[in-house]
Parts: C-alpha cells; structure tokens; sequence
C-alpha cells in the first residue's frame, strides 16, 4: 500500500468561511463510491482540480432537513469552506468539483450559488 499525501488549503490567520449552496451526487457503491450514507457535519476532501490533484479545501456539508444521503442520490445541500487562498474563484455558479475521501471519489458537487462569506 503506497501513502496518499496531500494537502489541505486554508488561509493561515483568517477565520472567515464561505458559504455556497450545491447540488450532491453521490456515487452508487458499484461505481467506487461510499458504501454507506453521509449525514450533515461530513467533512470531506474538496478537489477543485483534475484526479491527480492533492490541495483540498476543507468544507462542512449540511443535508438540511434530510437526515441522510445515500450512495446513488443528489441533493441540494450547503458547504461552509474554511477560507483558503483561492475559494473565491474556485467556487463560482456552475462550477463542478471532486468530492473525495483521500484518493477515493466519492461525489461531484456543483455550485448553484455562492451565499457569501461568514
């Protein structure tokens, strides 16, 4: 087994965060994703790059009202991001990212809005 490093990117004394609704969508078990269903609070990799990038944000989702997400499904969700250099033009409407767990892809995620910064 070979180590997966990476690097999570976050702005050192800057205790901001930025809010941002998307829509989820997990991958079924039998195309690599989760076996079991996130619930609000997952905190997973964000990869705004291709496969092979290794600098993730670090951002919270919550579900809202669902209480859970299940491999297969979508849902409209928010994202609190830690501020980290370069979210801002990273998570414009309409853009797409990588949702992983270390290497693995788990979900895409995709902005509907950015609701500011907190």
């Amino acid at each position: 087994m070979t180590a997966y490093a990476f690097v999570d990117l976050l702005s050192h004394g800057r205790h901001s965060s930025v809010k941002i609704r998307a829509t989820i969508s997990m991958l079924s078990s039998n195309q690599g994703g989760r076996r079991t269903a996130i619930r609000s609070g997952y905190r997973p990799n964000h990869n705004f790059g291709g496969a092979e990038n290794r600098k993730f944000y670090i951002g919270q989702v919550d579900l809202g009202a669902r209480e859970i997400l299940n491999p297969g499904d979508s849902h409209e969700v928010s994202i609190e991001f830690l501020h980290g250099p370069g979210i801002e033009e990273a998570v414009k409407a309409g853009a797409t990212w990588r949702i992983q767990e270390g290497p693995q892809l788990v979900a895409i995620g995709t902005v509907i809005e950015v609701l500011g910064e907190t």
